[in-house]
């Protein structure tokens, strides 16, 4: 049974860190001289903005491991509304891992452990390299005018692949909010799941993604 329990604590991609209130850091090349010259231009408010990644379980032993909820409360980043564009970014190293809301929300049945949790945490971090690369990056645009579309590129791992994202964005003078889901392979940002005893217990390779982004106006 203790056996089973540390292996049980290698299944996952996802990780756990208590927001805190400390700045966050941000990408090097970030590009924040862009935004103190656009106008108008929309803050992030990471205390109302939440991604949240469903990351699921596989292999002929899935019954055995569990489905994980990881979230991200400090997203950060600016829109600039007037050239359909924004840049996002979060810490990989501040992400919280199965509150039960969002495992609610995301109909998850199983309770993870303390060890489960903290086990997932370093193998997460280990996959994603998160040293060499602290970040997950956003550069999204506008497709359409209507703004149910957006062109996004992802940077995770050191990888950047663009996709087209379904979105709902409503926007006012004063505050532009976004929502939206969608999915992508680790796989094609060079991360290999976790597999443990010959793949009968493994991490899936899609995860699921859902985004509300709220933005309120700076200048």
């Amino acid at each position: 049974m203790k056996r089973a329990a540390v292996l049980l604590c290698l299944l996952a991609a996802c990780a756990q860190q208590p927001p805190t209130s400390q700045p966050v850091s941000a990408p090097q090349d970030f590009p924040f001289e862009y935004y103190k010259k656009a106008r108008p231009v929309f803050e992030v408010d990471p205390a109302r903005s939440l991604v949240m990644i469903t990351v699921r379980r596989g292999g002929s032993l899935a019954r055995l491991g569990h489905d994980h909820v990881v979230a991200s409360h400090d997203v950060a980043g600016f829109v600039a509304p007037a050239d359909g564009r924004a840049d996002l970014y979060f810490a990989l190293e501040r992400l919280v891992v199965d509150e039960a809301p969002l495992r609610a929300e995301a109909g998850l049945e199983t309770t993870p452990s303390a060890e489960d949790i903290e086990g997932t945490r370093r193998n997460m971090l280990a996959s994603v390299e998160a040293d060499k690369h602290p970040f997950v990056v956003m550069r999204v645009r506008a497709l359409d005018p209507a703004r149910t579309r957006l062109a996004a590129a992802i940077t995770l791992h050191g990888v950047t692949r663009e996709m087209e994202i379904a979105a709902k964005v409503e926007a006012t003078a004063t505050g532009i909010t976004a929502t939206g889901r969608f999915q992508l392979l680790q796989s094609d940002f060079g991360i290999t799941p976790l597999s443990v005893l010959g793949g009968r217990i493994q991490v899936q390779d899609r995860l699921e993604l859902r985004f509300s982004i709220v933005a309120h106006a700076l200048h």
